[in-house]
């Protein structure tokens, strides 16, 4: 399995000098399976650089999953290439959630006057499952879901192929437990020796006196589960919008100290866009 990211940042799309490193597009993650299909997860606006690549490499079958529908996890999606070729054929993952299903949300939204081209007029063929609440498989990965610690709900995802994992926990706050969501013992449970935890840490300390119950946990908090659950890689995610890449080269030093004074070998980095790892 090969995870790539398209769009790391949290809450809106950022562009400047400031943000080159780690990139400034929103939600969205490639997963590649050792036969080559394609698992996306969420349509921030990094899924945008993410179709023109499938449509280059001719993908006709696409896999989507969301973890909820808040507008930064889904704003890219109407600027889906592949969406608008016949030969696709997409199949979108996910519960409904306070907003409505998948496909009554996307109607919504790509509709006018929000949006100039209608979502019937689409031409791919789009079919949907809500195989989400439980352990499911697309081609050789299985996916097991659980519950995000977020305003309005939304899923977390653990990707095992081959006996690699990938966890995945985008928009999860670990010291305050929103309707749904677990306790900080329980995310442990479930990140138990993943090869890969990619989880939010948005905010500092700081920050987090004004943003507490906004749905995002502190970068020591989300180290703190990493360290807690014995995962060999750790990568922070859902940057800040004001978090600028030297903003972020400060945090990622503060956790590589706190993982050397704890006698730990964990590997640590912020996500970036355009990086890749292999599992």
């Amino acid at each position: 399995m090969i995870v790539k990211f398209w769009g790391v940042r949290g809450s809106i799309p950022v562009s400047g000098k400031e943000y080159l490193k780690y990139g400034g597009s929103t939600t969205c993650v490639e997963i590649t399976t050792k036969n080559g299909e394609t698992i996306i997860v969420d349509a921030g606006t990094g899924i945008r650089k993410l179709g023109i690549k499938l449509t280059s490499e001719k993908r006709k079958n696409i896999n989507l999953i969301f973890t909820h529908a808040h507008w930064d996890h889904i704003m890219g999606f109407p600027f889906f290439k592949p969406l608008y070729a016949k030969e696709t054929k997409i199949k979108m993952f996910g519960c409904p959630f306070a907003q409505g299903s998948v496909k009554n949300l996307f109607s919504e939204t790509m509709h006018p006057p929000y949006f100039p081209v209608d979502f019937n007029d689409i031409k791919a063929k789009i079919s949907y499952s809500k195989s989400c609440e439980r352990e499911f498989l697309i081609d050789t990965v299985k996916i097991m879901p659980i519950p995000l610690s977020h305003p309005n709900s939304g899923l977390g995802y653990k990707f095992t192929e081959d006996g690699k994992s990938f966890v995945f926990l985008t928009d999860n706050e670990l010291t305050y437990r929103h309707k749904g969501g677990l306790d900080f013992a329980g995310y442990v449970k479930f990140c138990r020796n993943a090869d890969l935890l990619v989880h939010d840490a948005e905010f500092t300390g700081k920050e987090y006196k004004f943003t507490k119950t906004w749905g995002h946990s502190v970068f020591n908090d989300a180290l703190r589960l990493a360290l807690s659950a014995s995962v060999k890689k750790f990568i922070l995610w859902h940057h800040n919008q004001e978090r600028t890449d030297t903003a972020l080269d400060k945090i990622v030093g503060v956790c590589r100290k706190i993982i050397e004074k704890n006698g730990k070998s964990l590997n640590c980095s912020a996500a970036r866009e355009g990086a890749e790892v292999k599992l």
